[in-house]
């Protein structure tokens, strides 16, 4: 049950990072994934890996901050294959800064891409789904959607709007056969956190933060993913699986002494 074996599923921000190891896996279990990505060619990249190993993968262009191409790539894919049963959407950014330092122009930047762009998602592949009565979104949030930090102020009211997103759509959809859900990673090795792994004080403390006492992988936020995606997840709506290492279950990096 945890297979995806003839399900369509498309993977919005395959071509890097966390969307790369989660359409790699969705391949491997069995799912035709469309990898989709605003870098045409990095999606095709993934695309290829996924039908080397044997799987079933297409790849394409999306740019989640055109409506319209949202709305023709979903509904192409549907008129495709007959149906839709996943999405996976990745794409966030963030802009670090006090908030008295920040602009307008920035906040627009980041809501733009991590609640508007996402929205557009959830809501044309939302249709999609409610109408054939069955599909599974996941979107992602983040540890910042509950715990945040000094220049975190915008990417962390996003990630928070991004679970009542899910909570909202789930509870809107789910009388009509289709589950939405979120994954919050925590510290996690990708190009979004790159500056950080660069410097090595910063690395350190957020790796000793978690109880795990390191960073994730890209690819150990696709098992929840996944599992979102599949029929193992089939009474699972409306919540939010923090991939985190620990972090939200620790007080501080400090051990009382005895311990």
């Amino acid at each position: 049950m945890f297979r995806l074996d003839g399900k369509f599923v498309a993977v919005v921000g395959a071509g890097s990072g966390i969307g790369e190891s989660v359409a790699l896996a969705a391949g491997a279990q069995g799912a035709h994934v469309t990898c989709l990505d605003l870098n045409a060619g990095s999606a095709a990249a993934v695309a290829e890996r996924i039908t080397a190993a044997g799987g079933k993968a297409a790849a394409g262009l999306l740019d989640l901050g055109d409506e319209a191409q949202i709305i023709a790539v979903f509904d192409g894919l549907a008129q495709k294959h007959g149906r839709f049963d996943g999405l996976v959407c990745t794409p966030a950014i963030n802009v670090r800064k006090p908030i008295l330092k920040y602009t307008l122009a920035e906040f627009d930047k980041v809501v733009g891409l991590n609640l508007r762009g996402n929205f557009a998602a959830l809501m044309t592949a939302g249709r999609i789904m409610t109408a054939q009565k069955s599909g599974s979104i996941v979107l992602f949030s983040s540890i910042r959607s509950v715990a945040t930090e000094p220049g975190q102020s915008v990417y962390s009211m996003t990630k928070a709007g991004i679970v009542q997103l899910a909570r909202t759509a789930a509870v809107e959809w789910g009388p009509l056969g289709v589950r939405v859900n979120a994954v919050g990673p925590g510290v996690v090795e990708t190009p979004l956190t790159a500056p950080i792994k660069a410097n090595a004080e910063w690395y350190s403390a957020y790796a000793m933060k978690t109880p795990l006492q390191r960073w994730a992988q890209p690819a150990e936020m696709a098992g929840p993913t996944v599992f979102l995606l599949s029929d193992a997840a089939s009474y699972v709506t409306g919540t939010i699986i923090y991939a985190d290492g620990g972090w939200l279950a620790a007080d501080g990096r400090f051990t009382p002494p005895g311990m």
